[in-house]
């Protein structure tokens, strides 16, 4: 449907309807997203590619191809590639408002707001 290159990699939106959100991120190699929450949606995260280290709250794991983790709405969360190729999820968004702008950034590498 649509795609945004961002600072560490990109993102593909493949579906979307009333009340969800079916995207593929890509990370490359020392790429990491911002430590983030959103007010208005949870995620689910399947890895498809790569060792991805995601930080849930107070949690970090390393998922490899097949494993998933659920980042409920208001979490804190972050995903990073720390290894050698890409990593790329399946992330499927839901909730009331799916919307780019429902972020709030408590850290990022990039310097964004």
């Amino acid at each position: 449907m649509y795609s945004e290159n961002r600072p560490w990699g990109s993102f593909h939106v493949l579906d979307e309807g009333k009340g969800f959100k079916v995207k593929r991120i890509v990370v490359t190699e020392g790429g990491r997203l911002s430590l983030q929450s959103h007010k208005h949606r949870g995620e689910h995260w399947t890895v498809v590619t790569g060792t991805a280290t995601v930080t849930v709250d107070d949690k970090v794991l390393t998922l490899t191809r097949s494993q998933s983790v659920d980042i409920p709405q208001g979490a804190r969360h972050r995903l990073e590639n720390h290894h050698q190729g890409l990593v790329e999820i399946i992330e499927v968004q839901f909730g009331d408002y799916l919307g780019e702008d429902d972020i709030v950034r408590y850290d990022d590498a990039y310097n964004r707001a």
